[in-house]
This record gives C-alpha cells, structure tokens and sequence, in this order.
C-alpha cells in the first residue's frame, strides 16, 4: 500500500466550485476525501462545506494517479448517488451530476484509490427507481465472479430486486482477460439479460450509458467472467 493524491472539483447551483484533494491509501478501501486546504481554511466534508447548496456538474471526476475503483456521496451511512471516477492525466469533457444532490451536515464524499495492478472490478449502477448502488469483485484465474455489493454483500439480485438499471458504467483493468468483455447480468436461470463493458481508466474515462440495463429479480447475478 501507497499514499496517493486523490483530486475532485464539483460546481455548485450559487456558482461556486468545491475543490477536493487529499493524501489517502491506495489499499485501504473507500475513504472519505474532503476540501482542498488552498481554498477552504480547513479540510471539511463536502456535506458541511456546503450544506443547503446542489451539486451541478463534476468538472474532475474523483481521479488518483493509479484510478479510483468507485466513489460515491454518503448520507447516514448509505450510498445517495454514485459518481464516475477517472486516472489523474486521462479525463474527458466534465458532466452532469448523475442526480441533484441538495447537500446536508453529515454528507461525505467515498472515494477508493487502487494500485496499477489492482483486477478490482466495479459496476457503478442507477435504477429507474433511484437506487445508486456499487458492486464489485476481485477476479483470480480462470474463472466466474459474481459482484457483490460493497456495502451489504449481497448479489446484485438481492439488492435491487424489483428495480431496473437504467445507468450503469463498470471500471477494470482486465482488458482481454474479460472474456465477455465486462460484466453480464443473468437471470435465474443463468441466462444474459443486459450488461455493460468494462473501461479501463487508464485509457479511457468511464461514462455512464443507458444501453444494456435490465429488470433485476431475486436469485440474478452480475457476473463477470475471465480466462486468466
């Protein structure tokens, strides 16, 4: 494990931009990542630094310079709204946020720095209900992995039963070694229903896409498969 610069700048509805940066550990999971001290007098959470304000538009991804895994804003305990994420040098246009988020005290922004080498693989999913949810495994040989979510555990079937993904991006560095090239939702009887491509942040900037979501039900699964 490393101690990385983690960097993220958000806009405000009253015209202002949040700047985040901070000092994290590449191995250490989803940490919180609060204000730049060069235009905030203190580092803060991004809830009580701009309480009452909307976030707009994400000018920086959350970006490290070895990729983030996935982050997300927290609200008691729960994950509100999930964020796209990027490797510091390969970033795209910046966009909308994925939802209008009016901050409140107690809001934080969950951020998960991963080394070069890291096959950590994460779906960053949004229902047509609402739901924001991350999912993820960590894939080894030849073999089928089911994403689970980084908060309960549960299969994607358990977590959004009677929900339907309407937006969804996953981040890898597998490339070829992802022999359906990304992550497939199956039904109960084991049977693709929709997916997504995973993107490699150190070549691309995931985006969000509306293309390949599906109707989930209990006993479905994300599953992501590799040769190697």
């Amino acid at each position: 494990m490393a101690n990385v610069n983690v960097q993220a700048q958000f806009m405000l509805n009253t015209g202002e931009l949040i700047s985040f940066s901070g000092t994290l550990s590449d191995g250490g999971g989803y940490q919180e990542l609060q204000t730049n001290t060069e235009y905030s007098t203190s580092a803060t959470s991004i809830g009580q630094f701009a309480n009452g304000k909307m976030l707009t538009q994400i000018v920086q991804p959350p970006s490290a310079p070895t990729g983030i895994a996935g982050a997300y804003i927290e609200r008691r305990g729960a994950i509100l709204c999930v964020l796209p994420v990027a490797q510091q040098g390969v970033t795209s246009l910046p966009c909308l946020m994925p939802m209008n988020v009016v901050l409140q005290a107690g809001d934080v922004l969950r951020v998960k720095p991963i080394t070069a080498a890291s096959r950590t693989f994460t779906l960053s999913v949004i229902t047509s209900q609402g739901t924001h949810a991350i999912f993820e495994t960590v894939p080894s040989g030849a073999a089928n992995n089911d994403v689970t979510h980084i908060l309960s555990g549960q299969s994607i079937g358990q977590s959004l039963t009677g929900q339907t993904i309407v937006h969804h991006w996953a981040t890898s560095i597998d490339g070829s070694k992802l022999s359906t090239g990304g992550v497939l939702y199956l039904n109960d009887r084991g049977l693709p229903i929709g997916g997504v491509s995973a993107t490699d942040p150190a070549d691309l900037q995931p985006k969000a896409n509306n293309l390949g979501g599906a109707s989930i039900n209990l006993n479905f699964v994300g599953r992501v498969t590799t040769s190697s």
